[in-house]
């Protein structure tokens, strides 16, 4: 959150080149190939795991298990906030990475003790840690390009491949491991996902300890803060924050979303209003219209997060998976996403720019993104209302291409997002800026918690609540992208120009 109006940006060594891009840019994408594959190896089973281990696999578990990790999904968002500020103004990027690294493996090994307290702790070990680590990477990489460096937005590119690359990946090797190498039938070893996704935490630390050294200073701690008990002393900040996130994820999904998410987010968009004011009515005018989008954010990742939880007990319970003599593991599902979106995203980029001046307006590729996404949702009202079998299952294809269909609206929606808030937000605050993207996303991914709860009820998902519950997604999604649309060109009024 840095005051970038009196900042000047420090000057980028001469790296040696590897494939046309700083070398370094190879160890961060390996960084972080790594840490998602620790990150979305835990995605698939941890609503799952819920269920079978403290709830003996009731459906009545069902609601609880979707309620908690929305607030953990929506408490990573936060946690980066803070995380940011700490590696900004304290210990610097690349003792922020490395503490992160480390507090986020200690977490993931908690979660495989098989007790429903420790799980807690270790979750909110994972969400301090990932604090620390996530939005720290990624400003690494914009660091190693000068201003105006044209290749910049191509090294990102290459970096947004590492991290769906990894998502890719330990969805499949986890959900093998589990499932056919050291589980039962009917009974995963879930607590074998947990400690290969550790042990792939460690592998990032280990492979960021060794490659920092390329980095040539980048990353290093500010100006009189080289001193290392400012580790220790954000180590034991972390370590006293852990307990309170505990706390936050042992209350209520409800009560957590109106009573710490949502103050948080409109003290935020206050900060930002009265800081456009203050610049004049031109940056007033780009304030609001980027707060406006952040509301349709929060709709967009309510529906999107059903990945991770409602769309698992889909995939367990109603969604035909037998080929021959072969079941399609559950965790298999969670890596069509991110193969989605690295065969689609080329396409989609090579489309935006066929287009010209005919290319869409940001709040209308954000429509797009909530139309596809509800498109998704459409696809299983048909099959839950007219393709369930004898057996009282959807065909595999449906749920396969609801995850396709999904990563194409994410495509139009999230990767315009964070470059959106740079444009938009008042200079002096365009950390605050991210910080409201995060939370808009944060403040959705805990909404799809409980919305996946109120669909699995009180005994667990069926047929009849599944088409009841994605039928209300495809409507309100369907009514925000269309009224995004029709405001369309009141916000671009308000963005002034930006394009």
């Amino acid at each position: 959150m840095t005051d970038t109006t009196t900042t000047t940006a420090p000057a980028v060594p001469e790296f040696r080149q590897t494939m046309g891009h700083p070398r370094p840019l190879w160890m961060l994408f390996m960084t972080e190939f790594w840490e998602r594959f620790a990150f979305y190896g835990i995605r698939w089973a941890l609503v799952l795991y819920i269920v079978a281990q403290f709830y003996q696999g009731s459906g009545t578990g069902e609601q609880p298990a979707n309620q908690l990790y929305g607030a953990y999904l929506a408490l990573v968002y936060a946690a980066a906030i803070f995380g940011g500020y700490v590696a900004d103004r304290v210990i610097g990027y690349q003792r922020s990475i490395l503490l992160g690294a480390a507090i986020m493996a200690g977490g993931l090994f908690l979660i495989a003790v098989p007790n429903p307290e420790v799980f807690k702790l270790g979750l909110a070990t994972v969400i301090a840690g990932n604090g620390l680590f996530k939005p720290n990477i990624s400003t690494m990489v914009g660091k190693l390009y000068k201003v105006g460096d044209e290749r910049r937005d191509s090294g990102f590119t290459i970096f947004y491949m590492g991290i769906n690359l990894g998502a890719m990946i330990s969805p499949i090797l986890t959900g093998w491991l589990s499932d056919k190498v050291f589980g039962v039938d009917g009974m995963p070893a879930y607590k074998v996902v947990f400690i290969t996704s550790g042990i792939g935490m460690l592998l990032s630390l280990v492979w960021f300890w060794f490659g920092r050294r390329q980095l040539s200073g980048i990353g290093r701690p500010p100006v009189g803060g080289e001193h290392r008990g400012r580790v220790l002393l954000t180590l034991v900040g972390a370590l006293v924050a852990i307990p309170a996130i505990y706390f936050l994820l042992t209350i209520d999904a409800h009560t957590l979303n109106w009573w710490v998410l949502t103050p948080m987010f409109v003290v935020l968009c206050g900060l930002i209003i009265a800081e456009g004011v203050r610049e004049g009515a031109v940056q007033r005018d780009r304030a609001l219209a980027m707060l406006l989008i952040f509301v349709f954010n929060v709709l967009f990742w309510m529906f999107f997060e059903q990945a991770g939880s409602s769309f698992n007990f889909l995939a367990e319970k109603i969604v035909n998976r037998e080929f021959g003599g072969w079941t399609f593991p559950v965790a298999w599902f969670q890596s069509v996403n991110s193969l989605a979106i690295i065969v689609v995203a080329p396409v989609l980029a090579w489309l935006w720019i066929k287009m010209g001046r005919a290319n869409p307006s940001i709040p209308r590729k954000f429509g797009l993104g909530l139309i596809f996404n509800g498109l998704a949702f459409a696809l299983l009202m048909f099959a839950l209302s007219s393709l369930v079998n004898e057996l009282g299952k959807i065909p595999f294809w449906t749920l396969f291409m609801v995850y396709v269909i999904q990563s194409v609206g994410e495509l139009c929606l999230s990767p315009i997002g964070l470059s959106m808030v740079t444009k938009l937000a008042p200079v002096r605050l365009v950390g605050f800026g991210m910080g409201g993207w995060f939370l808009s996303t944060g403040i959705g991914n805990n909404l799809s918690g409980i919305f996946a709860g109120l669909i699995s009820g009180k005994g667990g998902m069926t047929v009849t609540s599944a088409l009841s519950g994605y039928t209300f997604g495809f409507w309100l999604l369907l009514g925000g992208g269309v009224l995004l649309f029709l405001i369309a060109p009141l916000i671009s009024k308000l963005m002034h120009g930006v394009k």
